[in-house]
């Protein structure tokens, strides 16, 4: 028997081994969002997001993670600096800014014996709508860090940060120069830290 054979006959077995590991099971997740825009000088603004996802384990700890979550951001009191005609004096505004998005995320996630998850993946998110004057990015790319305590019966605690790397606004519409603590920077991206749960369906 060549080297090719054997070669081929470990790699086939191992296959195998990993396929009979493998397990697939859907899931629901859902909590609390807390998320701004950075480099504005605002507040964070709080709101939801839910979505589900399929938990692929491949190994013992190992499992990759696809979701579709529905996400709604942005970021409350952001100071804009105006000319009102009406009393020819310069003005500041306070807005809401609303951004909903439909992220699509494919995550690692670790799970040790304990039951403590951590978790990292890319994500993609699709603009739904927005309140916004001046949009950059029509939607956004980033990553996703995580850590949770998943219990056996399925139910896990999760929290969760996500960072956005596009710019998706315009810091010239959207600036304050009357006082140098609302002076924006030219690069404004998305922050959003979620704090929720999840469960994972049992299946046979």
């Amino acid at each position: 028997m060549n080297k090719k054979n054997v070669l081929f006959i470990i790699v086939f077995f191992a296959v195998l081994n990993i396929q009979a590991q493998i397990s697939v099971k859907p899931g629901l997740r859902g909590g609390f969002s807390f998320s701004t825009i950075s480099e504005m000088h605002a507040d964070y603004k709080t709101d939801f997001y839910v979505g589900g996802f399929t938990d692929i384990k491949i190994t013992k700890i190992y499992s990759l993670q696809p979701e579709i979550n529905y996400s709604r951001q942005g970021s409350n009191n952001v100071a804009r600096n105006y000319y009102d005609e009406t009393s020819q004096t310069n003005k500041v505004e306070y807005l809401d800014l609303d951004i909903n998005y439909l992220s699509l995320s494919i995550l690692n996630k670790f799970t040790l014996p304990q039951g403590i998850q951590f978790q990292a993946g890319p994500t993609l998110d699709i603009l739904l709508n927005d309140n916004l004057a001046v949009r950059k990015a029509q939607n956004d790319l980033g990553l996703v860090l995580g850590i949770a305590y998943a219990l056996p019966s399925g139910l896990t605690f999760e929290a969760r940060f996500k960072k956005g790397l596009l710019d998706v606004l315009s810091s010239d519409y959207y600036q304050n120069d009357s006082n140098n603590y609302y002076l924006f920077g030219d690069y404004n991206t998305n922050m959003n830290f979620q704090l929720g749960i999840s469960y994972t369906f049992k299946t046979k």
